[in-house]
């Protein structure tokens, strides 16, 4: 059996369906990201998970041990918020060391448990500095610092990067990262922001509605996106049924059933591709955005709107043709189910 496995999980508030028959395998030491628009339910799962949220129906496995019906504080799980839900008038070494204090250790091993986590987060130097004179990341890191002095068994994190700005968040990303490789420990995190769940995970859990549609290495979903909805929200997508297709080139043969396609739009090309299967067409370039190493252009071929991206380094602005053909392997041109 998987370190967490949930089966056939379903969770309603009256006549709303939350969770939908979830079934997730997770292995010890992944770090998986449950991704998804507000209200997929990824937050819900999550405090599921913790055993702050009653399910109706299916099963919850820990490590081989059956914690549908055991109480949060016996589940050896941590937490953290969205929200930093520090103590003010705690300092920083009080705050990581309630946890232990209610456990009633030691003063001597609280002590060592502390400081060697605000070491592991960088902070060691803060340890008698109060919540209000911190950063935010300095808060937060500190928050995740008060879940793993306890050494829990799993990891749960609720957006906790979303109220700091971007550059914070950035690094926090990589720290957390770090951390969870060198911890080895198994993390759930929970996100909305695409670029984030790529860069965190193992494992990537996309939600919507209730339901998990697809669930696949941060590559691999990318690559292969198997819906309209995951194409749609993940990545920048250009998404086209076989008829449009065909508009731009009449050749073009795809699948028997009900498809669309799926062309990322790092993969159409403004310079000639050699070879076999090949598409070519001609399209008006319609405007441009500049975002940093990646020129965003949007072209209009025949009756569609399509998205370009070329890299900055390979192009000059100045050469990007007013009127020129578009060309796409065919390779790139994924089957999604509608």
């Amino acid at each position: 059996m998987s370190f967490i496995a949930i089966d056939e999980l379903k969770l309603s508030y009256g006549d709303n369906n939350v969770l939908k028959n979830i079934s997730l395998n997770i292995e010890e030491g992944e770090l998986v990201t449950l991704l998804g628009p507000s209200g997929c339910g990824k937050s819900t799962l999550l405090r599921v998970l913790a055993g702050l949220e009653v399910f109706q129906e299916g099963e919850l496995y820990l490590d081989g041990e059956e914690i549908s019906n055991l109480p949060s504080k016996d589940r050896n799980v941590g937490f953290v918020f969205q929200s930093y839900a520090l103590f003010p008038n705690m300092t920083v070494y009080e705050n990581i060391a309630f946890g232990l204090t209610i456990k009633k250790l030691p003063k001597t091993e609280i002590n060592q448990k502390v400081m060697a986590v605000l070491r592991l987060v960088n902070l060691e130097d803060k340890a008698d500095y109060y919540p209000d004179q911190l950063s935010g990341g300095q808060q937060q890191r500190i928050s995740l610092a008060r879940s793993l002095v306890t050494e829990p068994k799993v990891l749960l994190l609720d957006e906790p990067l979303s109220a700091l700005d971007a550059k914070i968040r950035k690094q926090l990303q990589m720290d957390i990262r770090k951390l969870q490789k060198q911890l080895g420990i198994t993390m759930i995190f929970v996100t909305h922001d695409q670029e984030e769940a790529m860069i965190l995970s193992d494992r990537v859990i996309v939600m919507n509605e209730g339901k998990i549609v697809q669930q696949a290495t941060p590559q691999e979903l990318y690559a292969q996106p198997k819906t309209h909805f995951v194409a749609s929200f993940i990545g920048n997508y250009n998404i086209l049924t076989s008829e449009q297709l065909k508009q731009l080139h009449p050749a073009f043969t795809g699948k028997s059933g009900k498809h669309s396609y799926a062309i990322r739009s790092e993969t159409i090309q403004i310079k000639p591709i050699h070879g076999e299967n090949v598409l070519s067409f001609p399209a008006h370039l319609d405007d441009y955005t500049v975002l940093g190493s990646t020129i965003r252009c949007y072209y209009t071929a025949g009756t569609l709107k399509l998205t370009v991206d070329v890299l900055n380094s390979e192009i000059n602005i100045s050469e990007l043709a007013k009127t020129t053909d578009l060309y796409i392997h065919h390779d790139h041109i994924v089957p999604i189910d509608m």
